[in-house]
């Protein structure tokens, strides 16, 4: 995952409300990078706001209608736009400008009229602290055995998906992965095996858990979470037996099991429209936990909802 934020071009938002100023940054950066254009403060927040964000902002101060310092103020106030660095670029250089541009949670100021050489040496000093800061996140919601995401990446997410699905009026659903009888396999084999086993397992929910928006994670020893924004409780039925018959298919011989030669899983299944329920996201995972006890109660080696 690192490698791609690694070679990832980045991708710069321009917002400025003059075309000569567009024509010149964007003809500039866009030779090594990824440029977008935005000529007022409305569109700017649209852009930010898109499932593929900017990595930077290059903001304008002085336009009208609503100006770059409110853009920035909007930016920061939303969870989903507050970590993108924004620099401001301006006519207006006097210390209090500058010093508002910062308090706003800008990370540069560039006066204009502005030198290229300048503006792009900034930019990419700003886009590699931006690289370097997304690794690190990267790596602190990476699950170090599995090598996919952890829980605090899940709980992060699900609270993010948990309100997009609040405002769209769609559905969610989670599966609740636990490997059958995994002491058993730990306590035959060993916990090389284990591990080896763990990751086969991860490995493969991952792969069938790839759609846009979709997230698997590790939970917590042998059990795994599967996020399922936009999915109702048909489709993540069907994904959750995709699941457990890909797992079993793996064919890794367990000596220990009652269900099966093979390792084997059980999966608990729950769907809500957040927007007309009056469960909390804590409540949600009990369905899912409990669903998945009735799976593992009826037999195990199935899927519950």
């Amino acid at each position: 995952m690192s490698a791609t934020i690694q070679d990832k071009k980045g991708v710069i938002l321009i917002v400025d409300d003059t075309p000569i100023n567009i024509q010149i940054l964007s003809k500039t950066l866009s030779k090594e990078y990824d440029v977008r254009i935005a000529t007022n403060g409305k569109k700017a927040l649209e852009i930010a706001n898109a499932e593929d964000k900017p990595d930077l902002i290059l903001l304008d101060v002085m336009m009208p209608e609503m100006d770059g310092y409110e853009v920035c103020k909007e930016l920061k106030e939303n969870t989903l736009t507050a970590d993108i660095p924004v620099i401001f670029v301006s006519a207006k250089s006097e210390v209090e400008d500058e010093a508002k541009g910062f308090s706003l949670g800008g990370v540069d100021y560039i006066a204009k009229p502005f030198h290229l050489v300048i503006v792009k040496a900034r930019v990419q000093t700003h886009l590699r602290l931006r690289k370097q800061a997304k690794l690190l996140e990267e790596y602190a919601f990476l699950d170090p055995l599995t090598q996919i995401s952890n829980r605090r990446k899940f709980d992060a997410q699900l609270g993010v998906e948990w309100g997009r699905a609040i405002r769209s009026k769609t559905p969610i659903s989670l599966c609740m992965v636990d490997i059958d009888y995994f002491k058993l396999y730990n306590d035959a084999l060993g916990h090389g095996e284990g591990d080896v086993c763990l990751q086969q397992v991860a490995t493969t929910i991952h792969k069938h858990s790839a759609r846009g928006g979709e997230l698997a994670a590790r939970y917590g020893g042998e059990e795994f979470m599967i996020m399922l924004p936009n999915c109702d409780a048909q489709e993540a039925y069907q994904s959750a037996k995709n699941i457990r018959q890909a797992v079993e298919s793996l064919e890794m011989p367990h000596p220990s099991s009652s269900v099966s030669p093979f390792v084997s899983v059980s999966v608990g299944c729950a769907s809500v429209y957040p927007s007309e329920s009056a469960i909390s996201v804590k409540e949600f995972i009990k369905l899912t936990d409990d669903a998945l006890y009735r799976a593992k109660e009826s037999g195990r080696n199935r899927v519950a909802t």
